[in-house]
């Protein structure tokens, strides 16, 4: 059985790095496959050579501007590149787009907006001190999430004392059109938290920007 903190009354958790899937990109003479994705680092073959490479370093003419759970930005001969899991990018440079949702600071000081959870609309509160998407028990059903306990055990320290937990797997959430699939979340049993807390496992995907009392999420496609 695994244990859990939370920080500040809130969720803490270490997270794994999964290895994803695949693309393929030509650019001028390069052919450019990438062959996982990581937290700020890729496999890439370049030229049939494959390499390691993390945010910032250059490998064969080519440069790992970014890298996320499901795009690359590639700079090769002056100009940034995307290449998504499977989606094939020319030697022509084309902007890409970016989706942009704003949040607006409440009252409280908080940042609240709703979601989509595996197909259900819900409040959720943005937290970045929460390392894991974190849902309670009591709420958990009217999200359709019905068999959690057959999720990962484990215990989680609240203000309010140590609870039972279990890890799981979201199909998705979507805040504002920003779709991430796969999240892991953590179903605490009992009524914390009142509000699903949008955490870190999601959070880690967008970048986020907070000025003058908003927040803003934005993501490539």
């Amino acid at each position: 059985m695994m244990r859990y903190s939370i920080d500040r009354g809130l969720l803490g958790l270490v997270l794994a790095l999964v290895l994803l899937g695949s693309g393929i990109a030509k650019a001028g003479s390069q052919k450019i496959e990438v062959e996982a994705l990581f937290t700020d680092a890729a496999v890439l073959r370049i030229d049939g050579q494959r390499k390691m490479m993390k945010v910032g370093q250059t490998f064969g003419g080519v440069t790992l501007v970014s890298a996320y759970s499901q795009t690359v930005t590639l700079e090769v001969d002056g100009k940034q590149q995307v290449l998504g899991l499977s989606r094939r990018i020319g030697s022509v440079y084309e902007e890409p787009i970016e989706r942009v949702v704003t949040i607006h600071r409440n009252t409280n000081l908080q940042y609240q907006t709703t979601a989509t959870i595996n197909g259900r609309n819900v409040p959720v509160l943005v937290d970045t001190g929460a390392n894991i998407v974190a849902i309670s028990a009591d709420q958990a059903p009217s999200l359709g999430i019905l068999e959690f306990y057959n999720g990962t055990p484990g215990r989680v320290e609240t203000a309010g004392g140590v609870m039972e937990a279990w890890s799981i797997i979201l199909e998705y959430i979507d805040v504002g059109g920003i779709r991430i699939n796969k999240v892991e979340a953590m179903v605490i049993d009992g009524d914390f938290p009142g509000m699903v807390l949008l955490g870190m496992t999601y959070l880690r995907h967008v970048e986020m920007n907070e000025k003058n009392g908003v927040l803003s999420l934005t993501k490539m496609p």
